[in-house]
C-alpha cells in the first residue's frame, strides 16, 4: 500500500479501504486464461508442440493464447483441457490461493507521520486477500494524532497492546483504553488518537471499508 511521510500533526495516509477496494475489483476481473494454460502446460510437462499434437489447435494459436493475444473459443478450451486431461473449469478459474502468507518483520511496510511521533506497520498489501486492513500502531509519549474520515461505511477496531490511548470519535466524549482493551468505531467521520502517558503506546488497526458504501 502506497505510502507517504507526513510533517504536521494531521495523518493523510492513504486510505486503507482504497487499497481494500482495489483489491476486491482484482477479484472481479476475467479468468487469467493465458496464465493457467502456461502453468497446467508446464505441469504436465508438455511443450507447446506435443499439445498442438494432442490437442488438434496449432502451435502458433496455443502460443497467442498463452501471450494474451488471442481469447480462445469454449470449443478451443475444451479441446485443450481434454488434451491436458483436466476440466474446462481449470482453465478458466483463478489459481487456488495458498491458504497462509508469512509476512517477516522487515517486510512489513511502515509509515511515519507527524516527525515519527505516529507510525503504522501495514500488515496488508497485494499479497495479501483479506478484504480489510490490519496494522500496528505506535504512538509516541503525548502525541495526539488526527486522522481524516474513511470512505462512508467504513468500521476499525483498535485494541490497545502496551500503553493508553484515548479515541475520540466525532464529537463524543474521548474513550481512555488501558493495555488489552479495545474500542470499535465508526471511521467515516474524523477520530484522534491521544497517548496521555509517559511512555510509548501501540495497538494493533484493523479498518474495514464497507462493501455497500453504506452502514
Amino acid at each position: 500500500m502506497p505510502r507517504q511521510r507526513l510533517s504536521g500533526g494531521r495523518s493523510a495516509l492513504q486510505r486503507p479501504d482504497q487499497s481494500c477496494d482495489a483489491r476486491l475489483s482484482e477479484k472481479n476481473s476475467p479468468p487469467d486464461v493465458a496464465s493457467n494454460l502456461r502453468r497446467l502446460r508446464h505441469q504436465q510437462g508438455y511443450s507447446l508442440e506435443t499439445l498442438s499434437k494432442r490437442s488438434g489447435v496449432s502451435r502458433a494459436m496455443l502460443g497467442q493464447i498463452e501471450t494474451g493475444k488471442s481469447l480462445p473459443t469454449i470449443a478451443l478450451i475444451w479441446k485443450v483441457a481434454k488434451a491436458l486431461g483436466i476440466p474446462v473449469t481449470a482453465l478458466i478459474v483463478d489459481p487456488i490461493e495458498p491458504h497462509s502468507t508469512v509476512i517477516i518483520r522487515g517486510a512489513a511496510p511502515t509509515t511515519l507521520a507527524s516527525y515519527g511521533h505516529y507510525r503504522i506497520r501495514s500488515f496488508s498489501g497485494p499479497e495479501t486477500s483479506q478484504p480489510f486492513d490490519f496494522s500496528e500502531v505506535h504512538i509516541a509519549a503525548g502525541h495526539r494524532e488526527t486522522v481524516p474520515p474513511y470512505s462512508w461505511g467504513t468500521r476499525a477496531t483498535l485494541l490497545v497492546t502496551g500503553g493508553t490511548i484515548e479515541v475520540e470519535v466525532g464529537n463524543e466524549p474521548a474513550s481512555r483504553l488501558t493495555d488489552g482493551a479495545a474500542i470499535l468505531f465508526d471511521a467515516d467521520i474524523e477520530h484522534t488518537f491521544f497517548n496521555p502517558a509517559t511512555t510509548d503506546a501501540t495497538a494493533f488497526l484493523v479498518v474495514a471499508p464497507s462493501r455497500s458504501g453504506a452502514r
